[in-house]
């Protein structure tokens, strides 16, 4: 059975003095080398490898008529808290309510079948005087950060403003301008008077709500189609980070790991001090390392069926 003792952050720290030829303190503090550790495993490692062991199931829930999901930066339980940080990759296959769903990476193969098609309308016509124009839209509901209102001034200068995704709008309309996306009602006030004659135009894409059957995982950003009428549970496969490691008695998640974080580590602290005959010296134990913990993974696959597009059918 393996001693996990043996792979403990100071047992770590240990092995990288002594490849790095640093035994005392005074040449590199522990917190150093505990900086050059993380620095590796949270960032170098998960680019060297994808194992098996630091893959999970992503699950966040859906909201009515949000279409759009990202990283949350507040709520903390979020399960979307931080993920553009704590993962790395999402790939399929993905489960909307249970149900095997289309995942995309392409935005023009994702936006080829859901097209955002723009529903121009006439809200109002400028007198030089008149700034503000009310209404309600009649194809609704509308997607957020997708309403663009336009005029033009009395001296010939375009007016235009979009919305924040919140309500409100960014631009030639004042801060109390205010757009209702579900019930299309809307209360627009420009900085400056539209001309005489110039009309003003809003634009927006009206959408239909529904459950969702398609999702598209481009920039950090989930987005759903069709835009989901209920809240349904939504789960992908993702890679996380590796954890840090922050005190002495801490340990990788495998503890196979720790020659091969040490050897990383080890190396870039070399490189910093710009030693290339240390570093070539450490890459053939530490390509060795990645082979056997790579290894394991293989063992794994190496029963796994083929995909076809036999392989699932009776």
């Amino acid at each position: 059975m393996p001693d996990s003792t043996l792979s403990t952050l100071e047992n770590i720290r240990i092995k990288i003095r002594r490849i790095t030829r640093n035994p005392s303190s005074t040449q590199i503090t522990d917190l150093e080398i505990n900086k050059y550790i993380n620095t590796f495993i949270l960032y170098d490692m998960p680019a060297y490898l994808k194992l098996d062991s630091l893959k999970e199931v992503l699950t966040f829930f859906t909201s009515p008529n949000v279409d759009t999901y990202e990283t949350n930066t507040v709520d903390a339980t979020n399960p979307l808290y931080n993920f553009k940080n704590k993962y790395t990759n999402v790939m399929k296959p993905v489960y909307i309510a249970g149900i095997a769903s289309s995942f995309y990476q392409s935005v023009d193969e994702f936006y080829s079948i859901y097209p955002q098609t723009n529903y121009k309308v006439n809200i109002g016509t400028g007198n030089g005087v008149l700034t503000n124009f009310t209404g309600i839209l009649s194809n609704i509901p509308i997607l957020k950060n997708q309403v663009t209102v336009s005029a033009i001034d009395l001296v010939g200068n375009p007016l235009i403003a979009s919305d924040n995704g919140l309500g409100g709008f960014t631009g030639n309309l004042t801060v109390g301008s205010t757009i209702s996306y579900i019930t299309g009602a809307y209360d627009l006030t420009f900085t400056t008077a539209p001309a005489l004659n110039e009309i003003v135009w809003l634009q927006s894409i009206p959408y239909s709500v529904g459950k969702p059957i398609s999702i598209l995982y481009f920039n950090n950003k989930f987005i759903l189609r069709p835009v989901p009428d209920a809240s349904y549970r939504v789960e992908v496969q993702a890679y996380r980070r590796p954890t840090e490691l922050a005190n002495a008695g801490d340990m990788p998640e495998l503890s196979e790991w720790w020659e091969y974080i040490a050897l990383g580590a080890g190396i870039k602290i070399l490189q910093d001090r710009l030693d290339t005959e240390g570093v070539n010296m450490l890459l053939p134990q530490f390509e060795n390392q990645e082979i056997l913990i790579t290894r394991r993974k293989s063992i794994q696959n190496s029963g796994r069926r083929t995909a076809t597009i036999y392989s699932e059918g009776q």
